[in-house]
Order: structure tokens, then C-alpha cells, then sequence
């Protein structure tokens, strides 16, 4: 009893340091530098997508160096495929950490999209072709209507709202509720990929 009580204590103080120092490094960071890393874009390897302006880019720097290996393979991917030729389907990247979602079918009308997060995975969002809209909203700002369900919350929330196409990724993480696959008039269907990529955590 003493030494699972002993591994459990020690797996807990480990868990916090791991977080601590984590912490640690990201403080010794500037906005301005994560700002200058965001742009300078040598996490795309030469990946030639722009990412949204909306996106958070603290966020984005913290996951990236938690697992790198997990990004630059969902960055190879959209880079050395053929997104225009990739039929509607699911394909495995780095087993369970990195896989996409391909789809081709019509949007929603708005009244008819959730609010949503997940836990364990950062949505890549990527229009390959037509054109959508997506809010974002911060999860701590939104209400809750559904607790967590592997791997979805969804909420009630006011956020901004952006049109989405061609040549421009989201990337949303834990803390970002998003409402995706709305209808904008002209385009009723829409060809998008969905980068699942594991959180680390």
C-alpha cells in the first residue's frame, strides 16, 4: 500500500514539475519573439499556407515545442499532398497523434452549428475549396450546454466571426471555442481538411 501511495505521490510531484519548468520556458519568451517565430514560419518547412491572423499564437508556440514531431508531420502532410485530389476519407499521419479528416458536402446554416472545443486534440481547419464561416470564441468567456464528451464540449457563446478559404488555415486550441462549417451564400459545397493534432498533455 505504502509504495503504490509512494508511486502515485512521486508520479503527481513529477507531472507538476514537468508543468513548472514548462511554464518556465515560455515566460523567458516574449510576445515579441513568439510574434517573430509565428511569422518567420520555419515551423511550415516549407509549407507555403498562411496561418489566420485570429490565430493565438502563444498558444500556437507552446503546442508546437510540446510536440514538435506531431506538427511537422500535419505540416508535411498539407504540404507533399495533393489537396485537390484527396478523396473524402480519414488518413492516418502519425498513428493516433497526428491524423486528417477529408470532406466534401454541403455547410451548415448557422442556427444549426454548436460551439465546440476539445481536449486532447488542436483542430487544423483548412478550406481546400469554396468558401466558409467560422467564430471563435474564448472557452472561458462561453457557457457550457454540453460537458466534455471524447473529445467535445460545446457551449453558447458570442465570438467573431471570419470567412474562410483558400490559402489560410485556423488552428484552434483547448481554450478556443469555434463554430465551423456555417454556409456563406454561393457556396454550397465545400471541400476542407481537418488536422487532428494531439495536445501533449
Amino acid at each position: 500500500m505504502t509504495i503504490k501511495y509512494s508511486a502515485i505521490v512521486s508520479a503527481f510531484v513529477l507531472l507538476i514539475a514537468n508543468a513548472s519548468g514548462y511554464a518556465q520556458q515560455k515566460k523567458m519568451i516574449s510576445e515579441k519573439q513568439i510574434m517573430a517565430w509565428a511569422n518567420k514560419k520555419e515551423w511550415a518547412n516549407g509549407l507555403t499556407l498562411n496561418l489566420h491572423p485570429s490565430v493565438n499564437k502563444d498558444s500556437f508556440y507552446v503546442a508546437y515545442h510540446r510536440n514538435e514531431n506531431a506538427w511537422n508531420g500535419a505540416f508535411a502532410f498539407l504540404k507533399n499532398v495533393n489537396l485537390d485530389e484527396l478523396s473524402p476519407g480519414k488518413y492516418p499521419i502519425i498513428g493516433d497523434q497526428v491524423f486528417a479528416t477529408v470532406t466534401e458536402a454541403p455547410s451548415h446554416d448557422k442556427e444549426d452549428v454548436k460551439w465546440e472545443s476539445h481536449k486532447h486534440y488542436v483542430d487544423l481547419q483548412y478550406i481546400i475549396r469554396g468558401k466558409e464561416m467560422i467564430g471563435v470564441a474564448d472557452t472561458s468567456k462561453a457557457t457550457i450546454t454540453k460537458p466534455y464528451s471524447p473529445d467535445a464540449i460545446n457551449y453558447m457563446a458570442e465570438g467573431t466571426y471570419y470567412i474562410t478559404e483558400p490559402g489560410t488555415f485556423f488552428l484552434f486550441f483547448p481554450n478556443d471555442a469555434h463554430r465551423p462549417t456555417i454556409k456563406v451564400d454561393g457556396y454550397d459545397v465545400v471541400k476542407k481538411i481537418v488536422i487532428k493534432i494531439a495536445t501533449g498533455y
